[in-house]
């Protein structure tokens, strides 16, 4: 029976993987998965990302589109996949899509979350895998006045790594939503948009980050938003502390009987 598109909303931890993508003698999510399909229906199946995390990045809801036939119900898929994946890597849900859906090009935001630990424990085992322990105090005005800043249109060239995104690219994307949130110990990044730039989250935070500790004046963001490239730009924030949380879709991406 002719294959039928399916979502498979995606986690894994990111700490063992040389990232999303599928690469040659390196553990990739993307071959992990591959692997897993083609046992299941004795074919090559792409499992195709909504985003390509880098290696060390975390994924609580990373969107992935397989085509499977149509005796593979979600449900069924889920858990046979599920069964079989390595522990590091888990379906949390399955829904048949329609036919013209498409994981990455179908979305219509991404939310990604950022973990900042600031106090001692942060250094512990059971957190440094998830978080970025920053040992100096933090200035929250700063930090909410530097994410207020990113609100809005505007081009990010001066967060993107040169060269990663084609010639023609406008490098603008909407921010929907950014936001640093207090928890226990330290703060959560908050930030959803339309579209990312290769390293462009963990290019934000490490610039909040230096100037909550004073490294760098209030008003940082606003200018490098207007900035021709990333030559005045902080080094990126480590890559353990970042985890895609959502990919959502339009309601109409979903079939009926999803």
């Amino acid at each position: 029976m002719d294959p039928r598109p399916i979502l498979l909303v995606t986690q894994y931890d990111g700490g063992r993987f040389a990232g999303w993508q599928r690469q040659p003698d390196v553990r990739t999510v993307q071959g992990e998965m591959e692997a897993v399909l083609a046992r299941l229906c004795s074919t090559h199946v792409p499992a195709v990302g909504a985003g390509r995390t880098d290696a060390g990045v975390h994924a609580h809801g990373q969107g992935v589109g397989v085509r499977v036939p149509t005796a593979w119900t979600p449900a069924r898929l889920q858990r046979s996949m599920n069964a079989l994946l390595p522990q590091d890597i888990w379906v949390a849900e399955a829904s048949r899509m329609v036919e013209d859906f498409h994981p990455r090009r179908s979305a219509i935001e991404r939310r990604y979350g950022y973990l900042v630990g600031t106090d001692a424990a942060a250094r512990s085992p059971f957190r440094r895998r998830t978080e970025w322990a920053v040992p100096r105090p933090l200035d929250a005005v700063a930090l909410h006045e530097e994410a207020a800043a990113l609100l809005g249109e505007h081009t990010f060239r001066a967060f993107a790594i040169v060269g990663t995104a084609p010639a023609d690219d406008h490098h603008r994307c909407v921010i929907e939503h950014a936001a640093w949130v207090p928890r226990d110990g330290g703060w959560v990044f908050e930030v959803a948009a339309n579209r990312f730039l290769h390293h462009m989250v963990r290019f934000l935070v490490g610039t909040m980050i230096d100037v909550a500790q004073g490294r760098r004046p209030r008003g940082t963001i606003a200018r490098l938003l207007v900035a021709p490239d990333n030559t005045e730009t902080s080094a990126p924030a480590p890559a353990h502390g970042l985890s895609l949380r959502q990919v959502v879709y339009p309601a109409s991406c979903y079939a009926a009987d999803a």
